[in-house]
């Protein structure tokens, strides 16, 4: 990335261009789709016997992340007023005026028409229309109806979120099985946790701007009793993959450590609040999905890499 200094350096017109770059690029929520990415590979993978081809590996990839960033910028456009409110969101482009609506909604169309040419054309027809249907679900559904209507509204929007590793499978095989939808479901049902962690501290925020969050329309006590027994819930699920033989000891050891974490401070949480616990909480959360991810990538290819260094020493 570019500093400021060596920005400042630069002529007024590259200057301009790269500010612009910036702004379109916050647009897309990088931190969020990356681990959207991460997971849609980590489904690639888990649906391939051996290594994916390249070109799947490849537009997949590329097509799933730009659909991704659409539905971020369309959320942005969406939000803009309850972002210009809320503190942790007032500095997005659209608040502060560096990009306008207008340019925020082409660029959101520009990039879903060509991630769903990619995903068509390069991919399968299959994954262009799982994908448009998370774009829609998260980008559309959830942004203008779910997140105001109800307080169970990260739970039902939650299912476009938990869709990237089916996508990924259905990129590499052409259809959807048990095995992808067990990757679905883990993601689903972290995310109520995930979420409402962040809501307990950010609770006034969302008061202020009538979204109905859980803490919000339920109180403090109610929302951290459901991040325990969701957590709960979620640390059950996540023995599955072990359990039905779609992993093994590798991923279930580094499972129980991971869950024995979330369950320490989904317990802290319920049992005495505080919002730098809180706050802990949703950091860990993020890279509890992405190492439990990472297990099981590892522990799919462990003999496979074992054989490669064997190779390699021997």
């Amino acid at each position: 990335m570019t500093t400021q200094t060596e920005t400042s350096a630069l002529p007024p017109g590259r200057q301009r261009f790269l500010g612009l770059a910036r702004e379109f690029f916050q647009l897309c929520k990088p931190r969020v789709v990356m681990l959207i990415v991460f997971t849609a590979m980590v489904g690639m993978f888990l649906a391939a016997p051996g290594l994916v081809p390249w070109n799947t590996l490849a537009f997949g990839t590329i097509g799933i992340a730009l659909a991704a960033s659409s539905a971020a910028s369309i959320n942005h456009l969406l939000d803009q007023a309850a972002d210009s409110v809320m503190e942790r969101t007032r500095a997005r482009p659209l608040p502060t005026g560096q990009l306008t609506p207008f340019q925020a909604l082409v660029f959101a169309l520009a990039l879903a028409a060509v991630s769903m040419v990619i995903l068509a054309v390069g991919v399968n027809l299959l994954t262009a229309v799982l994908t448009c249907s998370a774009l829609i679900g998260y980008g559309v559904i959830y942004t203008v109806y779910l997140k105001y209507a109800t307080p169970q509204n990260i739970v039902i929007g939650g299912a476009a979120g938990a869709a990237p590793p089916v996508l990924g499978w259905a990129a590499v095989t052409g259809h959807v099985t048990a095995d992808a939808l067990l990757l679905f479901l883990i993601i689903f049902v972290w995310t109520p946790p995930h979420f409402w962690a962040l809501a307990l501290y950010r609770q006034p925020e969302y008061a202020r701007v009538r979204i109905p969050m859980l803490p919000v329309t339920h109180g403090s006590e109610f929302t951290r009793l459901h991040i325990l027994l969701y957590t709960i819930l979620l640390s059950a699920i996540t023995l599955l993959p072990f359990a039905v033989g779609m992993s093994g000891w590798f991923y279930l050891l580094g499972a129980l450590v991971l869950n024995a974490e979330f369950l320490r401070l989904a317990w802290g949480l319920y049992r005495r609040y505080s919002d730098i616990l809180a706050r802990r909480t949703f950091v860990y959360s993020i890279q509890y999905l992405s190492l439990l991810f990472a297990l099981l990538l590892i522990d799919h290819y462990r003999f496979y890499i074992a054989g490669l260094l064997h190779r390699v020493t021997g």
